[in-house]
């Protein structure tokens, strides 16, 4: 529960240029927590856990909160910290205040006037300490006339999103595929702006019911061009996936990585480490033919426009199956929680089925969607419609946009039809 700070709490703090001195402050009657655990990010080597901001220990360490308010108003923040003998300073919307700790469980920070509705970014940056730490703050307190119900961040750790909250929203572009009955291939286009290549993303071409195809950026040195196949057996431990119901390798690419994976679903899992580039277009094709005896073969290439010519990525047999593609999607998303607070953006364009009675036939129609962290109202810095000839995708970073899930976009058709002569794919 909320404790109410009292009213006569006496707090020294530092003289500093555009920095306030604060005294006698306590929270208005509507008062919120926002757990660090879900909601902060930090740097050099200070650490955000499921109990809050830790191992602050210099001065070069700053921790960032992010909370969206949709009113104008009055601010008013406090700290939950064991903390004493040491100085912080708090910083929003270009106002400084420096607090010092006395060992209370709750300190008031002052008060901030915002001036415009959206997400307000609080920093906090150590001043002085007698100990290891500056502090260990586990949250903040809001209130004021700018905080109300719709006041948006990652409530608590339930149902593990302290960790969802933190990677951020992931968003979709849902094909409308109407009248197509035997989808055999799924040709679609990225790229991804420059800027936009942040570690942890997740950029997905070519999604379809049973797998997902598409490129990340793993690491500072090292990209990949992802193809996966979920089992027919729900489980997120492929070792308990039963050897009747697991993905089978028919083929792979060279320098194709082959194996498992597990924790969102399980299943059969290649991929290709690319140095892919911002600006650059990529192609993605994915394939699925019923195989006879319940089974059907899903089949990736990958181009770039730097090679010139298709890549096979690999080729799995999935059981208990007997389908063309179904449920064609493109999404992105973050998979790693440290760079939740980054935007990220890619366009994607000239999407096309190619159905076994029609030929080719051009993708024009999405509809918009988001996952359970956006749909639960905790992060809502996502975006994504329609963008000059094709669509675009856009999240974390703690921009103010936001599109409403499930809203339909339309492009112009552009006739450009993938020229591929299947006979010749590797």
């Amino acid at each position: 529960m909320f404790r109410i700070a009292s009213f006569c709490i006496y707090l020294l703090f530092i003289s500093c240029e555009k920095s306030s001195a604060i005294n006698n402050t306590s929270h208005d009657s509507n008062p919120q927590i926002i757990p660090l655990g879900g909601n902060a990010w930090a740097t050099n080597g200070a650490k955000i856990t499921e109990n809050g901001l830790e191992n602050w220990t210099r001065a070069d360490q700053i921790c960032k909160v992010y909370f969206k308010v949709n009113k104008i108003g009055n601010l008013k923040v406090s700290l939950f910290s064991n903390a004493k003998n040491s100085k912080i300073q708090i910083s929003i919307a270009g106002i400084n205040k420096s607090i010092s700790f006395t060992g209370e469980s709750e300190t008031m920070a002052g008060e901030w006037e915002i001036k415009k509705q959206g997400y307000i970014e609080l920093e906090l940056k150590g001043i002085d300490k007698q100990g290891l730490s500056f502090a260990e703050i586990s949250a903040i307190g809001v209130s004021g006339s700018c905080i109300n119900l719709e006041t948006s961040f990652v409530k608590s750790n339930e149902g593990n999103y302290f960790y969802w909250g933190r990677r951020g929203p992931s968003v979709h572009l849902n094909y409308n595929t109407d009248g197509l009955e035997n989808i055999e291939w799924f040709y679609s286009e990225i790229t991804v702006p420059e800027k936009n290549d942040v570690i942890g993303s997740y950029y997905m071409a070519n999604g379809f019911k049973e797998g997902y195809f598409g490129m990340q950026v793993n690491s500072e040195t090292e990209r990949r061009v992802l193809f996966s196949i979920w089992s027919p057996f729900s489980t997120d431990d492929p070792t308990k996936i039963p050897n009747d119901q697991k993905i089978l390798l028919l083929k792979k690419g060279e320098n194709v990585y082959t194996g498992e994976f597990g924790n969102e679903g399980a299943g059969g899992q290649s991929y290709l480490k690319f140095n892919w580039k911002t600006g650059n277009t990529y192609k993605f094709l994915v394939g699925a033919e019923p195989a006879g005896e319940g089974r059907t073969t899903y089949t990736a290439y990958f181009f770039a426009p730097e090679e010139g010519k298709w890549r096979l990525v690999a080729s799995f047999n999935r059981p208990k199956t007997n389908t063309y593609l179904k449920s064609l999607y493109s999404f992105l998303e973050n998979f790693t929680p440290e760079t939740g607070n980054l935007t990220r953006q890619a366009n994607f364009g000239n999407q096309w089925a190619f159905e076994k009675q029609k030929g080719w036939v051009e993708i024009n129609k999405i509809v918009f969607s988001a996952d359970a962290t956006a749909r639960i109202g905790y992060r809502k810095d996502y975006a994504g419609g329609r963008s000059g000839e094709g669509f675009f995708l856009k999240n974390c970073g703690f921009f103010d946009e936001t599109t409403a899930i499930k809203t339909p976009f339309e492009r112009d058709f552009k006739n450009k039809i993938p020229q591929i002569d299947f006979s010749k794919l590797p």
